[in-house]
């Protein structure tokens, strides 16, 4: 496990010239000064305030989050291991005309990286938790991020989702003659085939694509981590957070099961059939006392 951050580094870094080419990031909306990301939208509900507010947004990526943010009137700081996102990050920032401070560091490094610097809030966006090996190191990360009275906020994949792939059924299950609209022969399904609780060894991947952009990853091996909910809810109390909001929605911001979801004019992603039986997303809400 020791090389996993220079792995995912060198995937990130390869992802990033993915995401800023052909069919990737949409990043030409940010000359628009009212544009927001949809993930920044979708977290509007329940981001609350943050005129005024220091924020630190971890795993930022390219920050098309974190200029968001920083338009809603928080003063960003962007955190990210990958030194080619954050190059692209810089630039769009520019462009933007948005004053953040990028700052290249693994998650578990920031407070000593920021030298000790503290925020009203820290935010973590979408497809982020699952490149952490542990996440009760992770929710003391946070805390210590944090100033008294400062928020954690997250939206991220839902374990769950994280734990299944698309399978075709072969057998008839007798449950279907109560409940036929159980998936029958032939049908394709989300099935539970991949671990749902943190396991030490995680799970190593080679996608020659990414989710966004054209065109094969040049770095294509990263390796990746499920938490259960528990487990994420657990170490953020552990942490001497206090919960304040914990939310499960039936949709993501990508195509998470090609064949199986569909796409609302929003640009979230939910089952075709019966999106209620999947949760595919969760936000979850902490304050430090």
């Amino acid at each position: 496990m020791d090389d996993y951050l220079a792995l995912n580094a060198a995937n990130w870094d390869a992802r990033a010239d993915t995401h800023m080419g052909p069919g990737g990031y949409r990043v030409e909306l940010l000359d628009d000064p009212e544009w927001l990301s949809s993930v920044v939208r979708f977290d509007l509900p329940r981001l609350g305030d943050l005129h005024g507010l220091d924020a630190v947004h971890l795993q930022c990526h390219l920050g098309t989050d974190t200029i968001s943010l920083s338009r809603l009137g928080a003063r960003m700081t962007g955190v990210d291991l990958s030194s080619r996102s954050l190059a692209h990050a810089r630039d769009l920032a520019q462009r933007a005309g948005a004053r953040i401070d990028y700052v290249e560091a693994d998650v578990y490094a920031a407070p000593d990286v920021l030298d000790g610097r503290t925020f009203d809030l820290v935010y973590t966006g979408i497809g982020a938790l699952c490149w952490l090996p542990d996440i009760r190191r992770w929710a003391d990360t946070v805390g210590r991020l944090l100033r008294p009275g400062g928020r954690l906020f997250v939206r991220d994949i839902h374990p769950v989702l994280n734990s299944v792939v698309g399978l075709v059924v072969r057998d008839h299950h007798p449950d279907r003659d109560q409940q036929e609209w159980i998936s029958g022969p032939g049908a394709a399904t989300p099935a539970l085939e991949l671990p749902y609780w943190e396991e030490q060894a995680g799970l190593t991947w080679s996608d020659e694509v990414s989710y966004s952009g054209e065109g094969p990853v040049a770095s294509p091996v990263s390796r990746e981590w499920n938490h259960a909910l528990s487990e994420i809810v657990m170490a953020v109390l552990g942490a001497g957070l206090t919960l304040e909001l914990l939310q499960e929605h039936d949709s993501v911001p990508w195509d998470a099961l090609p064949g199986l979801m569909v796409e609302d004019d929003l640009g979230e992603h939910r089952l075709a059939d019966r999106p209620h039986r999947l949760p595919a997303s969760f936000t979850l809400v902490a304050r430090r006392p």
